[in-house]
Order: structure tokens, then sequence, then C-alpha cells
């Protein structure tokens, strides 16, 4: 076997990274800029988050990971990232008080903006041009000059993300987070939902917990698990060139990290086993994820999980099953099974959305609420039936009041998504419909609680 560099990836054929940069030499020499740039996480984050992941994979956590589809240059602002970790927070505390277990929080954000498309080119009333990639690769203007990719985006996007992480750390540990403030994550345009009721009579429990916690010397001062929260980023590992600027020696360890997040994941479309995607990540030392979806065999999947997990490290590797709500009973249960008898451990987790994408006879693309559900009770359902920890979600949504997803409590319809049509690939759930899942998810585990262990336990 040829050893492993951050830059073995680029002898191997890589799918959905852009060859048509008109200046190579430009992305070069701003790929080498970015390798002097200092790194957005740190190694010992990383560690500690593969750390929560064996828990998760131990059946003794549950793992919650949502976001953008793509972040935008456009729609950056610091009230959509706060909203955003409110949802999250929000979701976190339903799924906890649910479950009873910890709730691991890892965002779709500070780096997610490349997206890989079906096709790589898009035809509007007659003219032909490249797809949009996401903006750290070209622009979502429809015009020729806006779609060819620009080294420079790299930079900006990396200018982003660190700001993002700013903000998101000062949100998670400057008191932002602390448990009394739950009754303030509440976003105005969802205050008179059901679930926002249900949010306030759940918070209204863990008050009173705490004002008895209180009284017997239990306080956010002497108990930080109370007042902070972890939270990790992460995105689709996509860019190797810019994944490579971002790997650096751990001085500690003597290993490498990819310090652009602290979990990259590989997509269904880039996870061919001799490619440039899963050779690159197979060499980080970063708990890592792969997307796992139809067609995938027992054989490919276990040979995947030996190149990236040879050491069968809990909380190292997460399988992210997507396959849509029609499909996922069918086939999901075949991998299980080989997983659970190879004894190899995985941090099972669902995305509901992919799989259930369509487009409506308006041409918009929608996902609709109850195949979402739908798909994350079969997973649940199949998981347990196979002596497995369905340890988590992964979800793309927004803080924003947005029409994109139809259904939920409120019912969007399919006339009401072009009122607040915002995203700039893939439909999200807003954050009523996120919130109303994460109480669905609830109910799921807590009905499971007794098959959970006993699943575990055989």
């Amino acid at each position: 076997m040829s050893k492993w560099t951050p830059s073995s990836w680029r002898q191997k054929p890589a799918k959905h990274i852009p060859e048509d940069y008109p200046d190579k030499k430009h992305l070069a020499d701003v790929e080498k800029t970015l390798s002097g740039y200092p790194p957005l996480v740190f190694a010992g984050e990383a560690r500690r988050l593969t750390e929560r992941l064996g828990q998760v994979a131990m059946g003794n956590a549950f793992l919650m990971q949502g976001g953008d589809c793509a972040e935008s240059f456009r729609e950056f602002h610091p009230d959509n990232l706060r909203d955003m970790f409110r949802v999250m927070m929000q979701m976190a505390v339903v799924l906890t008080y649910g479950g009873g277990k910890p709730v691991v929080k890892i965002g779709r954000i500070a780096g997610q903006f490349a997206k890989p498309r079906s096709s790589p080119t898009e035809t509007r009333d007659g003219i032909t041009l490249p797809s949009y990639r996401g903006d750290n690769i070209n622009g979502m203007d429809f015009t020729p000059e806006s779609r060819v990719p620009d080294p420079e985006r790299l930079l900006k996007a990396y200018g982003q993300s660190a700001s993002t992480l700013n903000l998101i750390r000062a949100f998670s540990t400057g008191g932002y987070a602390n448990l009394r403030n739950i009754h303030k994550w509440t976003l105005g345009f969802v205050g008179d939902s059901e679930q926002t009721q249900k949010y306030q009579e759940l918070c209204d429990k863990i008050t009173d917990a705490m004002d008895f916690m209180q009284a017997c010397g239990v306080t956010p001062q002497s108990t930080p698990q109370m007042a902070t929260t972890e939270y990790y980023t992460s995105h689709e590992g996509l860019l190797l060139g810019y994944e490579q600027a971002m790997t650096r020696i751990d001085s500690t360890t003597g290993r490498w990290y990819d310090t652009s997040a602290h979990l990259l994941w590989i997509g269904n479309r880039t996870r061919q086993l001799d490619g440039a995607h899963v050779e690159f990540l197979s060499g980080v030392e970063n708990p890592i994820a792969m997307k796992i979806g139809p067609e995938m065999s027992a054989d490919d999947l276990l040979r995947l999980m030996d190149k990236l997990n040879p050491e069968n490290i809990a909380g190292r590797l997460t399988l992210i099953a997507r396959y849509g709500h029609e499909r996922v009973a069918r086939e999901l249960p075949v991998l299980a099974r080989a997983v659970k008898a190879s004894g190899k451990h995985v941090v099972w987790s669902c995305d509901p959305m992919h799989g259930n994408t369509r487009k409506t006879a308006s041409g918009y693309k929608t996902r609709p609420f109850d195949n979402i559900l739908a798909e994350v009770k079969a997973f649940m359902q199949v998981l347990h039936a196979e002596s497995c920890w369905p340890g988590g979600v992964h979800f793309e949504m927004t803080g924003q009041n947005v029409t994109e997803c139809i259904g939920g409590a409120k019912a969007v319809r399919e006339e009401d998504l072009s009122s607040r049509y915002h995203t700039h690939c893939d439909p999200r759930l807003n954050a009523d419909q996120a919130l109303e899942l994460a109480f669905l998810i609830a109910e799921e585990l807590r009905a499971n609680r007794n098959v959970s262990k006993q699943a575990l336990a055989s």
C-alpha cells in the first residue's frame, strides 16, 4: 500500500471537483495561501468530538446534525447564525428530555458551501451554462461571468467560516447557552405555534427542576455543563484542494488533522473505494462520516469501513443513511445486519432529506414533511430490529421563516412555496417544522427506551 499524504488523493480519480478553473496557477496560489492561514478548528476539539461520538456509537448519547443545505455569501448575517443556533438548542433540549441521553450537536456550518450537482450544466430559456456549485466555487446568478469558477471565493469562504466560528463559540460558551435562557430561545415568528406551546411547557418543567437543584446547591456557576454547551462544525469534504490546504500536523500527537471542520463527510456521489475523497479522509484523524444509500452492497460498505476506520475506533465513523421513505425499510436491514455481524463500531444516523426531494408542477423542489418523518421512523424501527442503536439524525434546516418543505403542523402547501422560498440549493425545514420533528423523534426515543437497552445488551 502506498503511504498516505495530504496530497495522495491527487493520484486518484476525483468526482465532483471542478476542473474548469480558467487559471490553474491562480488556484494553486490560493491553496498555497490558505495553507499558511490559521486553523479554523483544533485537533483537541476534533479528538473530543470523536470521544462524544464514541458514546453515541455505544448507545449512550444521541447525535443531532443540522444546518443549511449550502451556506451563502449573500445571506451571511449574525442574526441568521443566531437563529440557527437557537433552533438547534431548542431541538437539543427536546431530544435530551425525551430520549434521556446527552445530545451531541454538530452544525452543517462554517464551511458547508460546495455542493455536488447531478448535472454539470443548467439550461434556462434555451441558454446552457455551468451549474451553480456553491458560493466557494461560482455564483448563483445565471450569467456566464457568474458561473466561472473563481479561486478567490475560497479565501472568502475561509473568512466567512472564521467569522461564523467566532460567533458560534461566543454563543455556546458566553452565556447564551445557559439553560436559564431556555425560554428566550423561541423565535418570534413561531411564537404562537403548537410546537412553541409544547416547548414552553417543557421549559417550565426544566425550570422547576433547575429551581430544585439550585436549592440543593447545584447551579450553572457550580456546574458548567448547565451554562455552556459543546457545539461542533461539519461540512462535506468535497473540494479536496481546500481540505488539503487546511490539513496540518498536530504538534501534540504528530498526526494529521483537517482543521477546516471538526467532522467531514463523504457524499453519496463520491464514496468510491479507489476514489480521491475516500483516500483523503482515510488519512486525517478527524471523526468522519459517509452517506450510504440505494444500491450500496454490504460487501462494498465493509470494505469502505476497513479503509476509513481500520482500527475500529468508536466515534471515528458515522454512517448517514439516505434512502427515501419508501426504500429504507427494504434496503437498510441488509447493511445493518452486516455491520452488526462484523463487530465494527459505527454511529448510525438518518438523513431523511435527500431521498425525499421532489419537484412540484410549478417547478419548485420540495420535501414533504410526512415523508421525512416516515423515513426517520422506519430508520429507527429497522435498527432496533437488527439490535443496533439508531443514534442520530441529519437535517437540512434553517432558523429563517421559509416555506420550502410542505406539510407540518402549520401545513405549508405547494401554493405557499413561492412566498418565502429562499434556498440556494435544496429545500430546508423551517424552525417550526424542525422543532415539530424534534418532538416526534423524542416520542420515538421515549417509546423505544427499553427496546434500545435490550438491543445493545444483545
